[in-house]
C-alpha cells in the first residue's frame, strides 16, 4: 500500500505544481521519478516520454499512466492518472467559479497575461531536460535540428515530419 501513496503523492505534487500542460510537466516527472524516487533510468523516462508523444490524447495524462504502469503495474497507472489529473480538475472548477464572477476585471487580465511566460519558460526547460538527455546516444540532435526545419521554415504538416524524423531514426539507428 505504501507504494502507491508514494505514487499519488508524486504525481499529485506533479498536477498541482506544474502549470503550462504535459510538456511542462516533464521537469518535475524527471525530478519525483529518477531523483527522488529512482524509480527507473533517465533513458527508461526519454523512451517513456517518446512513448507518451505518440499516443493519443493528453501528454500529461499519458506520461502519468504510462510511468504508474511501468513502476507498478495497473493499479500504479491508475493511482498515477488520478493524482495527476486531481489538482487540475479541482483548480479548474474553482476557476471556473472565479472567472465567471470576475469577468471583465483587470487585474484578472493582469494574471493571465503574466502566465504566458511563466509557462513558454517550463515548457522549453521540458525540451531542454529531454534533449539533453536524448543527445547522449549521437543522432538525435540531427533529427530534433532535421525536424524543427521542415516543421517551422517548410511548414511542412507534423504527420509528414513524423514519418522524416521515423525514417531518419531507423536509418541511423538500424532496424
Amino acid at each position: 500500500m505504501g507504494e502507491y501513496i508514494d505514487i499519488f503523492i508524486a504525481f499529485l505534487k506533479i498536477g498541482a505544481f506544474s502549470f503550462g500542460g504535459g510538456y511542462a510537466m516533464i521537469p518535475m516527472i524527471r525530478q519525483e521519478v529518477l531523483i527522488n524516487n529512482s524509480w527507473m533510468t533517465e533513458l527508461e523516462l526519454v523512451d517513456i516520454i517518446a512513448v507518451s508523444q505518440m499516443t493519443p490524447g493528453p501528454i500529461a495524462i499519458n506520461l502519468a499512466t504510462y510511468l504508474g504502469f511501468k513502476i507498478h503495474g495497473v493499479l500504479g497507472s491508475l493511482v498515477a492518472t488520478i493524482a495527476v489529473t486531481l489538482p487540475s480538475f479541482v483548480v479548474m472548477s474553482i476557476f471556473y467559479l472565479a472567472v465567471k464572477k470576475l469577468a471583465g476585471n483587470k487585474y484578472m487580465g493582469w494574471f493571465f497575461t503574466g502566465l504566458k511566460p511563466v509557462v513558454v519558460g517550463l515548457i522549453l526547460a521540458g525540451l531542454l531536460s529531454v534533449v539533453g538527455s536524448s543527445i547522449i546516444d549521437g543522432g538525435t540532435a540531427i533529427i530534433l535540428l532535421i525536424s524543427f526545419y521542415l516543421a517551422h521554415i517548410r511548414k511542412w504538416h507534423p504527420i509528414k515530419v513524423i514519418g522524416v524524423a521515423a525514417l531518419i531514426g531507423l536509418l541511423a539507428y538500424g532496424i
